[in-house]
């Protein structure tokens, strides 16, 4: 029972980081589209909220799943695909940390343009390029990280 129930916690834990950041990715990337500071604005706050919310929460419980689901079935922890799968999650997280400020900053910036009546300032858009590179790599790290996780491929890496 406690094994189906950790086995659920990981599983929900990796579909709210995902679903959370396909989301997020995209309802910034249609606002940018806009270049609507109002717009922009409102969804950048929803966009930090969400982050902080499921994001931050999801980030922190899935490797506490993860490690006790590990230590309940048995599988040593030195197994290659468990090895690689906190590797790639530690490679996301250097991503998503200065993304999670960004949106701070675009929302920011935003708001403020759209108190004052201006349009979007250069750093908006220096930013958002940013933030719009740094999801590719945090993308892709977390689908090598499922893939681990469904194939359970054997690896050897020590």
């Amino acid at each position: 029972m406690l094994e189906e129930l950790l086995l659920l916690a990981h599983v929900i834990g990796a579909t709210v980081l995902f679903g959370t950041g396909a989301g997020i990715a995209f309802f910034m990337t249609m606002a940018h589209r806009t270049h609507d500071p109002v717009l922009i604005a409102h969804v950048a706050a929803t966009v930090v909220i969400a982050d902080a919310i499921f994001t931050a929460t999801a980030a922190i419980f899935q490797p506490v799943t993860g490690y006790l689901l590990a230590r309940l079935i048995g599988w040593p922890l030195t197994e290659g695909w468990i090895s690689l799968s906190p590797l790639l999650y530690v490679f996301t997280g250097l991503f998503w940390l200065p993304v999670v400020w960004i949106q701070i900053r675009l929302r920011d910036l935003a708001r403020h343009a759209a108190s004052e009546g201006e349009r979007l300032p250069r750093a908006y858009f220096r930013l958002y390029r940013i933030w719009f590179a740094c999801g590719f790599p945090a993308f892709f790290a977390v689908i090598g990280i499922l893939w681990l996780m469904l194939t359970k491929p054997s690896i050897a890496l020590f």
